[in-house]
């Protein structure tokens, strides 16, 4: 055949033709996903979203210090807290503890490759710049460790297809684009290649390189673990695997030594690390691996002294057996808390019908529940060929067309797209795990699809119109999720500013943070203590250098609800609580739109996602009911936010009245439907006030109509003297 044609040789490796298609074909997937994750390079080259520059910090701390200086990093500039504050207010709890163990709270191997990878790679490129173009190349060369994994399930052409799906799958994008140096691009890379590898040695003949093979890619599951918590995921069809292979295969002995010297690795590394840890290994994790090695021994042994008709109904009883017990041990682990928990969002990819009644947790957006019109345009027309493949996979009538996927393989398969279904309707950050699960099964389906196509026996005209159709039908469906619609396709919903560009607003960027971050670093003392709400703590200690109270690691629940206690309290009692603190200044965010008024005043409607726009998720947090200082709609502040509480008096703005944009029709009141319109007030201008604004980014000072992105630094008056507000009786 002409792709067997050898066209020339390296070594003893005879290139052919379908050598070329292949790597042409991966060089195409990477190229497409690199340029399609880099698309916000236009609007700047910055870090994206907050956490990236925390775990920048953090990998430049190992480029200057080294790895043992890392290990022992207490951070003070992060989560202060001065000595002695009693954490409840009563006398019983001990006092707080200023700062961070970085290594023991961060994703570690994220900073430990990355560093590893820029000192050996990254010449003169700065590291700030190397750690925003890393999750844009770590994610694309993704393509080339799925196309190895899904070739393991059915062959080449799956793999090709798989790559070029993961290429253009849209959550996997959105969270590994450029400049989005978090954990996830890193942990799938991680946890993919892993998975490859204990695979791989399942299913080699080569048994010198099995266990080679095994310990690697139990060390590689445990890097990606340690890069990402969410790689917990794969642990369970790796679970669920185990459990179905006594069913499956009939070389038990080899499956006994294999699985167990790969759980083993495992655990044992992960117990190593400090994230994922002991609790981890003694936890609900590790007895997701110890239960089904368990079984899959016991479950041997049983098949053996059974008779051959027997041995399938009394593993089955075994499995049940375990299922009974097991789902017992974690009911009375909930009664009785002996077994090592997962935080709440990893029990609710477990249980997505858990609830919680934190507010902070319910306050973070990609935490939200995703929803059926979500679900559709991430996936669209993967979802079509996933069930496709599901279909054939299970068909009897396709068995001859695809029976070189193993029986073992074919279980695992669905397996991972089950669970991976199951596990992100929990959380919108989770699709990707969908993603993954319906990549997989849709190259699959279209794979087993595309040779029964090419494989009809027809002659002539006939036979080439059914091939050109199927090609032109399946390029048409994938086209459409990639260009419509035209301002939200898989493709241009990521030509977007990064979050420090807009503050994570839909406006368009400006350099108002930038430009704030450098006053405050080049006009404060290096000793400064600020605060702001959580999400932009990352931003003040990476690019100012200066120590803030709260940020996005959320390592104390306290300390968050305290600072919502002080934005939503009266000023005086907020000022003591910050002066107490020792904080220096107080910076907040306020986001809107400036209009034009007859008289050439300039109007505000705010409520684009500043710091105004929180004011409900604040008052949560707080305990402050609701109806105490927000409209009916609990969207938009009443006059007692702006008169009663710091954060009110801290946004320099007074509410003048209501209008309905389109119709113009103005009210004093608030009417439903109405925005709220307010003009310029700057409350605190002086020493005789709690605190005093000594910056406002130039989006403030701009009266140019169009949008507002302002950020405001308060210094704190430590010679304010409060009012004594008389006690009620």
């Amino acid at each position: 055949m002409i792709y067997q044609k050898q066209l020339f040789q390296v070594g003893n490796f005879n290139f052919k033709l379908h050598h070329v298609i292949v790597i042409g074909v991966l060089i195409l997937a990477f190229s497409t996903s690199f340029l399609i994750r880099s698309q916000s390079a236009e609007f700047g080259f910055e870090l994206n979203e907050f956490d990236p520059f925390f775990n920048f910090r953090a990998t430049e701390y190992i480029v200057e210090n080294g790895l043992s200086e890392y290990f022992q990093w207490h951070d003070t500039k992060s989560w202060y807290l001065p000595e002695g504050i009693d954490l409840a207010g009563d006398g019983t709890d001990k006092p707080g503890i200023s700062g961070r163990n970085i290594s023991a709270t961060s994703q570690s191997m994220l900073h430990i490759t990355t560093a590893i990878i820029y000192q050996l790679f990254g010449g003169n490129t700065s590291l700030y710049d190397f750690t925003i173009l890393f999750p844009a190349v770590i994610g694309s060369l993704t393509v080339i460790v799925i196309f190895g994994l899904v070739r393991l399930f059915a062959g080449t052409t799956a793999g090709l297809f798989a790559s070029l799906f993961f290429a253009v799958s849209l959550p996997i994008l959105l969270r590994g684009s450029l400049g989005w140096f978090k954990s996830e691009p890193l942990g799938i890379f991680y946890g993919l290649f892993g998975l490859y590898l204990f695979l791989s040695a399942l299913n080699s003949k080569n048994k010198k390189i099995v266990f080679s093979k095994i310990i690697f890619g139990a060390i590689i599951m445990t890097f990606g673990m340690s890069s990402w918590g969410g790689n917990q995921f794969f642990i369970i069809p790796i679970g669920l695997f185990i459990l179905a292979l006594p069913f499956v295969r009939k070389d038990h002995k080899f499956l006994i030594y294999t699985i167990s010297l790969f759980v083993g690795t495992f655990l044992l590394i992960s117990f190593m690390f400090e994230r994922p840890g002991p609790n981890f290994v003694f936890g609900l994790g590790g007895m997701l691996l110890l239960i089904p090695t368990t079984f899959l021994v016991l479950c041997t042994f049983i098949q053996k002294i059974s008779i051959d008709k027997n041995k399938t109904r009394n593993g089955l009883l075994l499995l049940l057996s375990i299922i009974i017990i097991g789902s017992f041990l974690v009911t009375i682990s909930d009664e009785l808390d002996f077994l090592p928990v997962p935080s709440y969002r990893y029990l609710n990819a477990l249980n997505p019908f858990l609830t919680t009644s934190v507010p902070l947790v319910d306050s973070v957006a990609e935490h939200a529940t995703t929803s059926i019109r979500e679900s559709f345009f991430f996936h669209s027309v993967l979802m079509i060929f996933a069930s496709i493949g599901i279909w054939l996979i299970l068909s009897k009538k396709s068995s001859e067309i695809q029976s070189f996927i193993k029986n073992d393989m074919k279980i695992f398969v669905l397996i991972i797209g089950m669970v991976g279904v199951y596990v992100s309707s929990a959380f919108i950050r989770l699709e990707v795990f969908a993603s993954l699960s319906l990549i997989i099964l849709s190259a699959i389906g279209l794979s087993i699809l595309t040779q029964e196509i090419f494989n009809i026996n027809s002659n002539g005209k006939k036979k080439y119109f059914f091939k050109i159709s199927f090609v032109t039908i399946v390029v048409i469906l994938f086209m459409i999720p990639l260009t419509y619609p035209s301002q939200a396709n898989w493709i241009n919903v990521l030509d977007s500013p990064q979050t420090i560009l807009n503050g994570g607003t839909s406006h368009p960027s400006s350099n108002n943070w930038l430009e704030t971050l450098e006053w405050v670093k080049t006009n404060t003392p290096e000793n400064t203590i600020i605060a702001s709400w959580w999400d932009y703590g990352y931003w003040i200690t990476t690019l100012s250098d200066r120590t803030t109270l709260i940020d996005n690691a959320t390592l104390s629940t306290w300390q968050i609800e305290k600072m919502a206690q002080i934005f939503m309290s009266n000023p005086d009692d907020s000022w003591k609580i910050l002066n107490d603190w020792d904080v220096d200044y107080v910076m907040i965010f306020v986001s809107g739109e400036k209009y034009p008024s007859n008289d050439g005043e300039i109007l505000y409607v705010l409520g684009n996602g500043g710091d105004e726009s929180k004011i409900f998720w604040f008052m949560n947090i707080a305990g402050v009911p609701l109806e105490k200082y927000l409209n009916p709609d609990f969207k938009s502040a009443n006059s007692s936010f702006y008169d009663e509480t710091l954060l009110g008096n801290l946004i320099p703005f007074t509410t003048i009245g209501y209008a309905d944009i389109q119709s113009q029709d103005q009210s004093l009141n608030w009417v439903n439907g109405y925005v709220q319109v307010s003009i310029k007030d700057i409350k605190y201008t002086s020493d005789d006030n709690p605190l005093q604004l000594v910056y406002s980014s130039s989006s403030f000072t701009d009266e140019t109509p169009g949008p507002m992105d302002a950020v405001f630094v308060y210094k704190i008056n430590k010679n304010y003297s409060p009012q004594i507000y008389p006690i009620q009786k």
